[in-house]
């Protein structure tokens, strides 16, 4: 419960993250396209260049409108709709949108599927707003806030170039902006060697600062949690294992900064969830001033509108399939409660009941009252048995609209906007848990254990850091395959799922309605055919 002084706090908290957020989206500017020769425009001139920090962050700010304007959504589905940890089936024709959902679930996209072809055109679109910037500021007066912006223009275009690198593999490389010549399609590798040189020289410029003052910003936090994800993937990446640099700059973190593991795991994802001591990089968003987290609209089911009491009745269209859901099942883990199984019911205990008819509640209903009135306690089911397998389609009566397991992770928001269904809710991108786990996977493929602060720490060390802030049972000799599953307790729905089984060798796999056995081709997206029109210089991705 709550007390009055917490009440306090939390409208201070709430009035801060919205004077922050207003601070640094009061300098847009029209979100770039990805055509990579457009002329230089802008509002800003030599004579109103920024000369404060303050001034700063709010000319950057195009950057974090573009970054928030995909990364929950489009930008999300292509990361978890190609996996086990998120579905959105049909449901008696409703959500099949020309069947772009069932294309990323069974691994048959092409290069004209509209996510892919939105998610490479917000990519490119922040690279350019980077490289914009970056020429902008070139005339600006030195100072310590100029030198600092650069480096986190860089950083920025870095992350960006890395979500480019990590979805399409061999992508164009280019940092000159205004540029009439068109870039041609760079390999990975030089892709990776871009991004880990342009971290490198942003480190020592980026803030150290942690809390409101640069939440959302990056940091040299960032720069390191980035570099380490980086070498994590680099035998993936470039066919060269780098897990000991992996280690090393996860070192350099837990030694140089102050995070800490949030006591309570479902924390990190309220509707206040913002800044707190493991989260060293979110998305923010606010409902009125920062739209694009829509989970509370889409990953629901309309009778739970009363219990989360919403402005709006959400949507039936996301859910998760038994195949993940099953690795929820470590006694006593706090992460369990992050799904919504089984019969349900209010907040005090009361059955949710559903009004409908026989025929209503089951489209097959035979019997003699297919209109009768019926009261039905909806019952989210891990199963989902196919209406039409052609459309994955699971059907529109009661019983179909209930079928998958539903989220709670990115908790419901009473105060979503009621018309654009835009939640307050911010997005980790990186967390302090994702540090341990993944120096626990670099010591386990081959990295050496390292000592941080005194304390040895192996992969078991490693992972049971995690297990005791949920509450589950310690490990005793972990292996590579118990730490994936334990990566999706964890970071189930947060955007890593895609990577994390493509590097362990699991992406190929058979789960829900994907029959598995696909080429290698799917680990990477195509090139977008509207792309490809646009820069004949663009290589199509082999097997497309």
């Amino acid at each position: 419960m709550i007390n009055n002084d917490g009440c306090i706090a939390l409208k201070i908290y709430k009035m801060k993250k919205r004077i922050f957020l207003i601070a640094m989206f009061i300098g847009m500017i029209a979100a770039s396209c990805t055509k990579l020769d457009v002329p230089v425009e802008s509002e800003l001139t030599p004579d109103n260049f920024p000369n404060t920090p303050e001034a700063f962050v709010a000319a950057t700010g195009p950057i974090y409108t573009q970054l928030r304007s995909g990364y929950a959504v489009n930008y999300w589905r292509m990361q978890e709709l190609s996996t086990d940890e998120a579905i959105i089936p049909a449901r008696d024709g409703n959500y099949d949108d020309g069947g772009q959902y069932r294309m990323l679930h069974k691994h048959n996209w092409n290069p004209d599927h509209p996510t892919i072809k939105a998610v490479w055109e917000w990519g490119f679109g922040g690279i350019q707003t980077c490289n914009r910037l970056l020429a902008l500021f070139e005339d600006a007066v030195e100072s310590d806030s100029k030198r600092q912006t650069l480096a986190e223009i860089r950083t920025m275009r870095a992350l960006f170039y890395f979500f480019m690198m990590d979805l399409y593999g061999n992508v164009p490389i280019s940092i000159a902006f205004g540029s009439s010549e068109q870039p041609a399609t760079s390999s990975r590798s030089e892709v990776f060697n871009f991004i880990e040189t342009e971290l490198l020289a942003a480190v020592p410029d980026l803030s150290v600062e942690t809390g409101m003052l640069t939440y959302g910003r990056p940091t040299r936090w960032l720069a390191y949690v980035m570099l380490q994800k980086l070498y994590l993937n680099a035998e993936y990446y470039t066919g060269t294992p780098k897990y000991t640099e992996s280690v090393a700059y996860a070192d350099k973190l837990l030694t140089e900064s102050n995070f800490s593991l949030m006591s309570d795991f479902t924390s990190l994802f309220m509707p206040d969830n913002g800044p707190n001591s493991e989260t060293i990089f979110a998305v923010p968003y606010d409902a009125n001033v920062a739209p694009g987290n829509q989970f509370s609209r889409f990953g629901l089911h309309t009778a739970l509108q009363d219990k989360y009491d919403l402005p709006f009745r959400p949507s039936i269209a996301l859910s998760t399939i038994a195949d993940f859901y099953r690795l929820f099942n470590l006694a006593g883990d706090k992460r369990n409660e992050t799904w919504l199984a089984g019969k349900q019911v209010d907040f005090d205990g009361n059955p949710i009941l559903v009004k409908t008819t026989n025929k209503g509640l089951d489209a097959s209903y035979s019997g003699p009252d297919p209109g009768k009135e019926i009261q039905w306690q909806l019952e989210f089911t891990p199963e989902m048995p196919l209406r039409l397998e052609a459309t994955m389609d699971v059907g529109n009566d009661e019983l179909g609209k209930a079928r998958g397991v539903r989220s709670i992770k990115y908790y419901p928001d009473k105060n979503t906007h009621p018309s654009n269904r835009d939640s307050n809710n911010d997005v980790p991108v990186f967390r302090l848990a994702d540090v341990y786990l993944m120096k626990a996977e670099a010591i386990l493929r081959g990295a050496a254990a390292t000592t941080v602060k005194g304390e040895s720490q192996t992969a078991d060390v490693l992972v049971n850091k995690i297990r005791r802030r949920v509450g589950a049972d310690e490990v005793m000799g972990i292996t590579l395959e118990a730490l994936l599953d334990e990566r999706a307790r964890e970071f189930a729905w947060e955007a890593w799922r895609r990577n994390d089984l493509i590097r362990f060798g699991k992406f190929e796999d058979a789960w829900g309605f994907n029959p598995g056995g696909q080429a290698p081709t799917y680990r990477i997206y195509p090139v977008p055919t509207s792309e490809m029109r646009l820069n004949t210089k663009l290589i199509q991705n082999p097997g497309y």
